[in-house]
C-alpha cells in the first residue's frame, strides 16, 4: 500500500535535495526526526470512558418489538412511518463509508456498498419496490445516535452494537450480524491476543463500544480515539499505535486493505448488531423486524454474507430474532 512505501519515497526525496542544494552551510534535518501527521481528532485517552454495563439499567438489549404483517411495496398503511417515508420518495440511511466489506465507498464505481448497505437496501425494497429509492448519509460511530435523535436519518445500519444505554435514546431492531472484538496488528508484532496489549498504543473509533472495552480491559492498554477505522488503520502502518481492536467484521474488512496485518486471537466481546431506529417510530421498528424476518427465511440474508464476509468462513445462521412483547 502506499503508506508502506511512504518512508522510502521521503527518503529518496530528502536525499536528492539535499545533493542539488546550492546553501553549503544548511545542515540536513534527519529524515527520522520528522513524525508522520496524526489524523485529524486522534487523541489518547486519559481516563476510561464509562462502559453501557455501568451507565444504564440491566436490561436485554437483543429484545427488540415483534413483527407485524409486511404490507405490499408501494402500499404502506396510512399515517404510519412507513407511509411518510414512501410520501417522501426515499428512505435516507445513516451508513459509513470507511468500513471495507460493511460500509464502504466503492472507488470504482462510487457508490455506497457492504454488508450493512445491503441490509439498507432490502428495507428500501420492501417499502418501495426499488432498493435504489434510497439517500445515504454518511455517519460516524459518534454520529449515529445522535443523527436518529435529531430526525436526520430514518435509520442507521453502521455496525451498531445494541446495548441498553442506546436503548434510552434510540430503537433497535432484532439483531441481524453478531460478531465479536477482536485485535488486528502488523505480522511482525509478536502480539498474539488482548492479553498482549498491555501499555501498547490500541486505536478504536470515537463513541464506539470498542473503544470502551479497550479502555476498561485489565491489562491496561492505551486507548487512541479517532473519528475513522482507516484512521486506525493509517496509524498502525505508520508505526503511531501497535494495534487496533474492534469487531472481527471491521478488522477483516482493514485487513483485506493491508497484507502485511493479521486478526489475532479470539474474541473478547459479543457484539450484536441491530438497525437503530428513532424512539417513538415503533411500526417502523416492526416493519424492519419483518423484512429482517424474511431475509432469514428466503436466503437473501445468506446471499448478503456470501457477497461480502465470506472471508469470515461459511455462512452461519442468520442470528435468532429474540422480542420483548
Amino acid at each position: 500500500m502506499r503508506s508502506r512505501v511512504l518512508g522510502a519515497g521521503v527518503s529518496a526525496f530528502a536525499l536528492l535535495a539535499a545533493a542539488c542544494s546550492p546553501a553549503p552551510n544548511t545542515s540536513a534535518v534527519p529524515v527520522g526526526s520528522v513524525g508522520a501527521p496524526m489524523p485529524a481528532e486522534a487523541s489518547e485517552l486519559t481516563s476510561a470512558p464509562s462502559s453501557s454495563a455501568s451507565s444504564a439499567p440491566s436490561c436485554d438489549p437483543t429484545a427488540s418489538l415483534r413483527p407485524g404483517g409486511l404490507p405490499a411495496a408501494g402500499q404502506m398503511p396510512a399515517g404510519s412511518t412507513m407511509a411518510e417515508i414512501q410520501a417522501r420518495g426515499r428512505l435516507i440511511a445513516g451508513v459509513d463509508q470507511n468500513t471495507y466489506l460493511m460500509g464502504f465507498r466503492n472507488p470504482f464505481s462510487g457508490e455506497i456498498e457492504g454488508f450493512d448497505v445491503a441490509m439498507a437496501r432490502e428495507i428500501a425494497e420492501a417499502i418501495f419496490g426499488d432498493p435504489n429509492k434510497i439517500q445515504y448519509k454518511v455517519l460516524t460511530s459518534e454520529d449515529r445516535v445522535a443523527a436518529l435523535e435529531r430526525g436526520d436519518v430514518d435509520l442507521v445500519v453502521r455496525t451498531m452494537t445494541v446495548t441498553c444505554e442506546r436503548l434510552e435514546k434510540i430503537n433497535f431492531s432484532s439483531v441481524y450480524y453478531e460478531a465479536g472484538q477482536r485485535v488486528l496488528v502488523n505480522r511482525t508484532s509478536g502480539i498474539s491476543g488482548v492479553d498482549g496489549l498491555g501499555g501498547k498504543k490500541v486505536c478504536a473509533t470515537k463513541g464506539s463500544t470498542s473503544l470502551a472495552a479497550v479502555a476498561n480491559h485489565p491489562v491496561k492498554p492505551v486507548a487512541v480515539s479517532v473519528p475513522d477505522w482507516t484512521d486506525c488503520l493509517v496509524m498502525l502502518q505508520q508505526g503511531q499505535v501497535d494495534a487496533i481492536s474492534t469487531d472481527d467484521t471491521i478488522l477483516a474488512g482493514l485487513a483485506a486493505q493491508d497484507p502485511y496485518t493479521e486478526v489475532v486471537g479470539a474474541r473478547f466481546t459479543t457484539e450484536p448488531y441491530g438497525v437503530g431506529i428513532p424512539k417513538g417510530n415503533e411500526d417502523f421498528v416492526r416493519f424492519v423486524n419483518a423484512v429482517l424476518n424474511r431475509m432469514r427465511g428466503d436466503g437473501s440474508w445468506a446471499s448478503a454474507y456470501q457477497d461480502w464476509l465470506n472471508t469470515l468462513g461459511p455462512a452461519p445462521a442468520p442470528p435468532a430474532p429474540r422480542y420483548r412483547d
